[in-house]
């Protein structure tokens, strides 16, 4: 057999170099650069002898092919089952999902697995901290727009919720920092959150959205570490809106700082002025009172006079009467009938002194005497006397 399959071999080779001869010039028309010419079915025929070889070799033709075959099939197996191999670093923890159902978690080292579709592998770093950045424009509690700008930062913690529980956790994790962050600008309002409250923002941000994450199933797998809160300021679209508002925060505050001064100015002046009218209504009050108890008991007493003597006392009344209307009058009274003299009186003087009272106090006490004269009237005085009496 080997005899006839090296006839034939030689017959072939015959007849393909009369093939090569017969293009004309006695040249192979392929050979190109002086380069022999590639035989496939040589270099064909070569690989089934080495994979006879590693299998036994001999036999016939249709045996090698069957034999070169499962080789084949065996490296391809061995290559497919090398696949499911897998290293786990320190940080890291391996999620194992036989079609998609989860199996078991690895831990960090060399670890192997049905290869694929059978078996799959995820990979997830559970110590690593992971940021990103979020900023946002929202509404505060007195309507009021404001720009945050933050840093999350957080780690996978559970490896199995990280990849079983959400369909995408970092996204979700975004939406969930947005919610929380919107609830703790919305029920505050900008002054606060500008001013005094502002160290507040990163804490009650993080509280609300690890609750959030820990009520989503039974758990995202993540877990927020701190937040950084890098800016809390206006909107620079509504920058000028906002200073004019401000300026008209500033205005009113100031008005109402005035105001209060000038009420806490004029409300105790006021409250002095008013005590002040009353503590002399009572004066008042108290000193009529008095007088008009003084006069019932003078006359309470003239009442008791006037039963034992009443003309007596009818005319010590008269009496008293005309000397208070007179002496508040400027006119002056004299008795000329009996004696012809007539007498020079200084009125003004008399009249300023009855004005200053002396007058009045003279006649009371029943004391009839005239003021001094000075020795200038006295001298007109005589001098007028003499020439009257002469005439």
């Amino acid at each position: 057999m080997q005899s006839r399959r090296q006839q034939r071999q030689q017959t072939s080779e015959s007849k393909y170099d009369m093939a090569n001869n017969d293009s004309g010039n006695g040249h192979d028309p392929w050979k190109r650069g002086g380069d022999e010419p590639n035989d496939l079915d040589k270099i064909v025929q070569d690989w089934q002898k080495r994979f006879s070889s590693i299998l036994g070799g001999g036999g016939g033709t249709g045996g090698g092919s069957a034999a070169s075959s499962y080789a084949l099939i065996i490296m391809l197996l061995i290559a497919w089952g090398l696949t499911g191999f897998y290293r786990v670093d320190e940080a890291e923890r391996g999620v194992v999902q036989r079609f998609g159902a989860y199996t078991v978690t690895s831990d960090p080292g060399l670890r192997w697995h049905l290869p694929f579709p059978i078996e799959t592998v995820d990979i997830v770093n559970i110590q690593e901290v992971n940021d990103y950045n979020f900023s946002t424009e929202m509404l505060t509690a007195d309507e009021q727009y404001v720009f945050i700008d933050i840093v999350v930062q957080y780690r996978r913690t559970d490896p199995v919720m990280y990849s079983f529980e959400v369909a995408d956790p970092d996204i979700t994790l975004q939406d969930v920092t947005e919610s929380a962050l919107r609830g703790v600008v919305g029920t505050s309002s900008l002054e606060l959150l500008i001013g005094e409250r502002r160290n507040e923002i990163p804490q009650r941000t993080m509280d609300e959205l690890q609750d959030t994450l820990s009520n989503y199933g039974e758990g995202t797998g993540l877990t927020v570490t701190s937040i950084n809160l890098n800016v809390v300021d206006y909107p620079k679209s509504v920058q000028e809106a906002v200073d004019d508002t401000q300026k008209a925060r500033n205005d009113r505050d100031r008005y109402r700082l005035e105001a209060t001064t000038y009420a806490n100015d004029i409300i105790p002046r006021a409250r002095g002025a008013a005590q002040r009218v009353l503590q002399d209504a009572e004066a008042y009050r108290d000193r009529v009172i008095a007088d008009a108890d003084g006069e019932a008991a003078r006359f309470e007493a003239l009442l008791v006079e006037y039963q034992k003597a009443p003309r007596v006392t009818r005319d010590r009344l008269y009496i008293d009467a005309i000397e208070n209307v007179y002496s508040r009058t400027n006119k002056v009274l004299i008795d000329s009938e009996g004696s012809g003299n007539l007498l020079y009186l200084p009125l003004d003087q008399l009249m300023r002194q009855a004005g200053a009272g002396t007058a009045a106090g003279s006649l009371r006490s029943g004391e009839n005497e005239l003021p001094p004269l000075d020795a200038a009237s006295a001298g007109r005085a005589e001098e007028s006397r003499e020439r009257r009496t002469r005439e």
